[in-house]
């Protein structure tokens, strides 16, 4: 009965999703039509109006905007995304964002592996130390990493890790070291919200009724804090995970411009001083499109990690 309700469940938030993205991506696509002309031609200043008007209606520009959106989305399905015009002129997107994919990935995926685990770690320290100087010290951390814009402690691991740690300045392919200081600037964030939302989920678990009855019990301690406490709150972080690692793949404007690593993030600001028009449109929906599966995955894996979650309506949902 259950796998039943869960199917329903997961088909319906699939239809809402699939919904989202469509409408999403429609909205973008009518807004991006508003920019200059001039991001669809390579040699905009030499050519005229007449051959400005021509190339247009070639590219279907000219069409009633539902007939481009009905057009854009039958590539979408074909896996087509179009061809660049300004950043390598006539060069497919898809053979575009492939190389450069790999590359936040490999920065993303690292520096989860380092993040998710410290930041759970902090955060599980935090509350079992509530109000003592762990949890103080860590609440600063926190403080700190949300409170100064990335961009300030960014500028600082790359001037004083470079010189202090001799490492390299900016990424290095050929040398592994040079992404330790780029890992490190994606991860600091990741550490404080993954400790901030841990530590919050299990200060509230031990408030909770079934708590109190097992130290009243006298279940020891450490048992209650690692079998009950940390347990039911690593739950709610399953829901963080899908998007985060799916979320590796856009990368990070800052980060990557700042190391001048060739990933996504560095790309979309590149398409964009150059107002390539064509795959920006392509970038903004690949982002969107990772936002909104991240959020799907996460909700469908709640449901499977927790037993406790109720599909049914009648029954109400946890």
């Amino acid at each position: 009965m259950r796998d039943e309700k869960e199917n329903k469940y997961s088909l319906k938030r699939l239809a809402r999703s699939l919904l989202t993205l469509v409408i999403l991506i429609t909205v973008i696509f009518a807004l991006l039509r508003l920019m200059p002309e001039e991001g669809y031609f390579s040699n905009y200043e030499k050519m005229s109006p007449q051959q400005i008007q021509n190339g247009l209606r070639k590219l279907g520009l000219k069409d009633p905007l539902y007939v481009q959106v009905g057009r854009f989305f039958k590539q979408l399905l074909s896996g087509d995304l179009g061809v660049s015009n300004r950043y390598r002129i006539n060069y497919p997107i898809t053979e575009i964002i492939k190389p450069k994919m790999m590359v936040s990935l490999r920065f993303g995926l690292t520096s989860i592996i380092i993040s998710l685990p410290l930041g759970m770690a902090l955060g599980a320290l935090m509350a079992r130390s509530k109000g003592r100087l762990a949890d103080k010290l860590g609440n600063a951390y926190i403080v700190f990493i949300q409170a100064v814009p990335n961009a300030v402690y960014f500028i600082f691991i790359q001037l004083y890790g470079s010189s202090l740690f001799n490492l390299s300045l900016l990424y290095d392919e050929t040398k592994l070291s040079s992404m330790i200081l780029p890992v490190i600037s994606l991860a600091l964030p990741s550490i404080s919200s993954y400790a901030m939302w841990l530590r919050r989920y299990m200060v509230d678990e031990t408030n909770k009724d079934y708590i109190k009855l097992a130290r009243a019990k006298g279940v020891p301690n450490t048992t209650i804090w690692f079998r009950h406490v940390f347990r039911n709150s690593v739950v709610p972080m399953v829901n963080l995970i899908p998007g985060s690692i799916l979320l590796t793949i856009s990368g990070s404007i800052y980060v990557e411009s700042l190391y001048s690593i060739p990933g996504m993030g560095g790309l979309l600001v590149d398409v964009i001083k150059r107002q390539d028009n064509t795959m920006v449109l392509a970038l903004i929906v690949i982002f969107s499109s990772l936002s909104i599966l991240g959020l799907l995955l996460g909700d469908l894996l709640m449901g499977l990690v927790d037993p406790r979650i109720s599909f049914s309506k009648k029954e109400g949902a946890r």
